[in-house]
């Protein structure tokens, strides 16, 4: 009977939707290494948005839709100034952020115009895993910004 339940609760855990994205995935678009002050501000990385995956799975408040490995993966060494994601299109993007700290950090439409931001004020050393979706079920092209600057 014990083997019996511990198969039935393996099984149930294995079906049940992950809280969380792949962040150890290899990033779609790549990664880079930037330390505070880095050139050029704002570092541009030209994607396409969205996926298969609802972003609104993920805790807090995320939305769009979102492909299961990161977009783009940035380890970065802090400094005194603000670290700031924003994106630009055409489509009405999101961004979805796992920080260094393994917290979840989402947005849609801050930027304004249906563009996304998340801004870190005193941003922690580390790995930023990001994920830009859309809304709908396709894709779209995008840019990812990487400033320094407010």
């Amino acid at each position: 009977m014990k083997k019996i339940l511990l198969l039935a609760a393996a099984s149930l855990a294995l079906a049940a939707p992950a809280a969380a994205q792949t962040a150890h995935m290899t990033a779609n678009y790549g990664e880079i290494s930037l330390n505070a002050g880095f050139t050029p501000d704002p570092y541009r990385v030209e994607l396409h948005a969205g996926g298969s995956v609802n972003g609104a799975r993920l805790p807090g408040s995320c939305v769009g839709n979102i492909s299961e490995a990161p977009d783009f993966e940035v380890t970065y060494s802090a400094g005194g100034l603000p670290l700031v994601f924003r994106t630009l299109a055409s489509a009405d993007t999101t961004l979805i952020i796992n920080g260094p700290d393994g917290r979840w950090y989402c947005d849609d439409d801050s930027f304004g115009d249906g563009d996304a931001e998340v801004r870190f004020n005193r941003p922690q050393s580390g790995v930023y895993d990001i994920w830009v979706g859309v809304f709908g079920g396709t894709t779209a092209p995008a840019t990812l910004l990487i400033t320094e600057t407010p």
